[in-house]
């Protein structure tokens, strides 16, 4: 690996997916062969769950101890894995961030090559079969044929299987006996292949993927196993995907049932578009309608429509994927495919007449080819007739391109042309949705000459503190000037990832921040360049990075907190860490810039109901908090318990607000327990089993004034206790924050009844309730301005208290 002028780049490699932090420097020559990769230094040690604290203090010792710094690094090189979920986005998210810090490049290489190329280095030749750890009673199992030059794979893409099956399989080989065994599952399943009869093992130094073994398979060209990341593109560095998580697994298994079931329509993706569009997979209940349309669209064309018999066989096969697209319930287009032998083979795409070129074709089939990624795929195929120009164009714009020809295969005269696309797909990149592919500049970006009085803007604005949120379902990022103005604010929401599930899959969640952080780091730059008249902001420019450490969902936080400390690390920016709480407290100077404590505060969303008295900014006094759901929470059960899917609490309110608050008793739990706690699960079953009865009697159920009704219990609580403890502390001042806080109803009541006490109320503007980087900023600058800065070991702490 080498620069423009041939000279050699200095490569830094590091690796978590196992319990091996892996990290190592060496000099790669231009054509210099893997087997003569000299390591300068190497920081390899044991460590397991304590990767994110140690990473980044690793890299600054390797190179330490050759003589060489941050600044002199011209690559990064991180194991993709197969390996443990969180300790792969670990090391990928650390090694995005230093690549943004440095502008360098980013390169990946599979961590079972890299394993393999340890055996070669501890002198073992012949078969070897790399057998790693994938927790479950699993293994991700690689077999290499290692000569004198190095290993070379003999299979075509990553996968998992479970124990037994990865035994059988390479034990019915005629060559079983001659295959050497290696790799980190060995510690647990070691005696299930020895009873098989292997009896060669490598020596267990070598069962870890090492900082060595990833820049020889990087050298060897193995990295490019798996997806283009030979760009240097960061956005395009991904885990190695072996499986759909296991919400997915099973929703698949659902879908493909041969009897209908009931499929509740989820999702409100029309809050992220203009249009009521929803996308979901394909259940046995909408064959039918596919079908119809299949028969409507191909009938003017030389295609046979499939039947319903086809559709329904097809979608109960294992790796075969379909989603659909529908307008309340209309539905209007479809798309499948087949994943085999790591390729996502398209069988068919289609979109209604009146609702083409909306861009709905491209984003089904980039939800397929995307589901075959999580399945290993790392291209897609399909066939288009020749003669089917606006399709070609279509599937070009995506990043097929052709790759072959097979005549008549429409019938006589009508060719079809054989597309093929590496994967991700160049869907359209929009900042309200996470898009691997959302790096659409050559990387490293190539920032275009400054005007002086442009630089000079950007220094009196100074210090730039840039923050991160990930602490739940959406990746944001934002920057806060020195005067306290946010000049770039940008948030990826994954709500149609999850609300099929009717609520967030914390294994996605942490899945769709990794592939994400990257575009939207991007984007709040490029925000920010554009407020001084130039195309984007450079890590030069930014004083200090803080993050959202915490409460929130583990797997989400650790991805923030990576790309942060990567990104600080490659800068040499301070690092700031920041509470999620004391964000949404903070958000309320947003709409009241001269608020000033003491003043009580009411924190809502879906995973904290809390009462807090804020005797200063960063003085806290929980009153009290609910004991079992929060009231975010509440709603999304409720509103799914009526199938009107995720997330409820839009969609109740707005229900609601046609309704009759009083037409449903339901009950006000702990409203005279003359304490500050809350309890939303008496009221949450009390709604569902009301539901339940008037079901059971054949009643139809008044939307409107069941939604008026519980939320009026919801709201007369959280007023009631927030006026007491107004009252105790003597406050003037009443803010609110968290998702809730954007309920019309409750903003309006806290309004009304404080406005008759003389009581200032201060809610948030309605895009700074939901989760968002601008208020993390807001902290960040406040903690920077007072030398608060977290130190290199900084990690996640999900249950973070204020």
């Amino acid at each position: 690996m080498a620069d423009a002028l041939g000279k050699p780049q200095l490569v830094l490699a590091i690796d978590t997916s196992t319990d091996m932090l892996a990290c190592a420097l060496a000099e790669l020559a231009p054509g210099q062969a893997a087997a003569d990769v000299q390591v300068l230094a190497a920081g390899d040690r044991l460590c397991r769950r304590h990767a994110n604290e140690e990473l980044v203090s690793v890299c600054a010792e390797v190179l330490a101890r050759a003589g060489r710094s941050m600044a002199d690094v011209d690559a990064v090189l991180v194991g993709r894995g197969p390996g443990s979920f969180t300790g792969v986005r670990i090391g990928i998210a650390t090694a995005k961030g230093l690549a943004c810090g440095l502008e360098r490049p980013l390169f990946g290489a599979s961590t079972l090559d890299a394993v393999a190329w340890g055996a070669w280095h501890a002198g073992v030749r012949g078969l070897v079969g790399v057998v790693d750890d994938a927790m479950r009673r699993e293994v991700y199992p690689g077999l290499f044929r290692v000569g004198e030059a190095g290993p070379e794979r003999l299979f075509e893409v990553e996968t998992v299987s479970k124990v037994p099956e990865a035994v059988a399989a390479w034990a019915e080989r005629s060559d079983a006996a001659d295959i050497t065994l290696a790799g980190d599952g060995l510690k647990k399943y070691r005696s299930q292949f020895e009873a098989a009869g292997f009896a060669r093992f490598a020596d267990e130094d070598v069962w870890h993927p090492k900082g060595e073994g990833l820049l020889r398979a990087h050298a060897a060209g193995l990295a490019a196993v798996g997806s283009d990341v030979q760009s240097g593109d960061p956005a395009l560095v991904l885990p190695v995907y072996t499986r759909l998580s296991d919400a997915e697994e099973n929703e698949a298994k659902r879908l493909g049932l041969k009897e209908p079931e009931t499929v509740a329509v989820t999702g409100c993706d029309d809050a992220l578009a203009d249009r009521h569009l929803q996308l979901r997979p394909m259940s046995v209940n909408d064959v039918a309608a596919v079908a119809a349309l299949e028969s409507e669209v191909f009938a003017p064309t030389h295609h046979t429509p499939w039947s319903e018999r086809l559709f329904s066989d097809d979608l109960a096969e294992p790796g075969h994927i379909w989603w659909v697209a529908h307008d309340e319930g209309e539905l209007i287009g479809y798309a499948g495919g087949v994943f085999a032998g790591g390729e996502v083979q398209v069988s068919n795409v289609a979109v209604a007449e009146g609702r083409r070129h909306e861009g709905i074709a491209g984003r089904l089939l980039a939800r397929v080819t995307y589901d075959g990624q999580m399945l290993g795929a790392i291209t897609s195929s399909l066939e288009v007739d020749a003669d089917n120009a606006p399709a070609q164009n279509l599937y070009a714009k995506l990043g097929y391109h052709e790759v072959g020809r097979r005549p008549n295969y429409y019938g006589q005269g009508h060719d079809a042309l054989i597309m093929e696309a590496r994967l991700p797909l160049v869907t359209p990149s929009r900042h309200d949705t996470p898009d691997p592919h959302a790096s659409v500049r050559p990387w490293p970006i190539r920032v275009a000459p400054r005007p002086e009085e442009a630089s000079s803007a950007i220094a009196a604005a100074g210090p730039l503190v840039l923050a991160i949120e990930s602490s739940c379902d959406e990746t944001a990022m934002a920057i806060i000037d020195g005067a306290g103005g946010v000049i770039a604010n940008v948030v990826a929401t994954q709500i149609d990832f999850h609300a099929r599930f009717g609520g967030v899959v914390p294994e996605i969640a942490s899945r769709k921040h990794t592939e994400a952080v990257v575009g939207v780091y991007e984007e709040a730059m490029a925000q920010a360049g554009a407020r001084f008249g130039v195309d984007t902001l450079v890590p030069a420019d930014l004083a200090a990075v803080g993050v959202t450490q915490g409460p929130g969902l583990v797997g989400a936080l650790v991805v923030g907190i990576a790309f942060a400390k990567g990104l600080a690390a490659g800068a040499n920016l301070p690092l700031i860490g920041v509470n999620h709480l004391e964000g949404h407290l903070f958000a309320n100077l947003f709409e009241t810039p001269d608020l000033k404590p003491p003043f009580v505060a009411s924190l809502v969303s879906g995973g904290h109901t809390m009462l807090v008295h804020v005797r200063d900014w960063g003085s806290y006094e929980v009153l009290g908090e609910t004991i079992d759901d929060a009231v975010g929470e509440a709603f999304d059960k409720v509103a799914k318990a009526l199938g009107l899917g995720y997330p409820g609490g839009p969609v109740i309110s707005k229900l609601a607000a046609r309704g009759n608050r009083k037409a449903i008793h339901f009950p006000r739990a702990m409203l005279h327990s003359d304490d500050y706690s809350f309890s939303l699960s008496g009221l949450k079953t009390s709604v569902i089993t009301y539901i339940n009865n008037e079901n059971r009697a054949g009643r139809p159920i008044n939307l409107p004034d069941l939604a008026a009704s519980f939320e009026a219990a919801v709201i007369d609580v959280q007023v009631a206790k927030a006026v007491e403890a107004v009252e105790q502390t003597g406050a003037k001042d009443f803010c609110v924050g968290g998702g809730v806080a954007a309920n019309p109803q409750l903003r309006e009541a806290y309004k009304r009844k404080f406005g008759r006490m003389g009581v200032r109320v201060t809610v948030p503007p309605l895009s700074a309730c939901t989760d968002n980087a601008a208020m993390i900023a807001l902290v960040a600058k406040r903690k920077f301005d007072r030398g608060e800065l977290a130190g290199a070991r900084m990690d996640a702490d999900p249950n973070m208290s204020l």
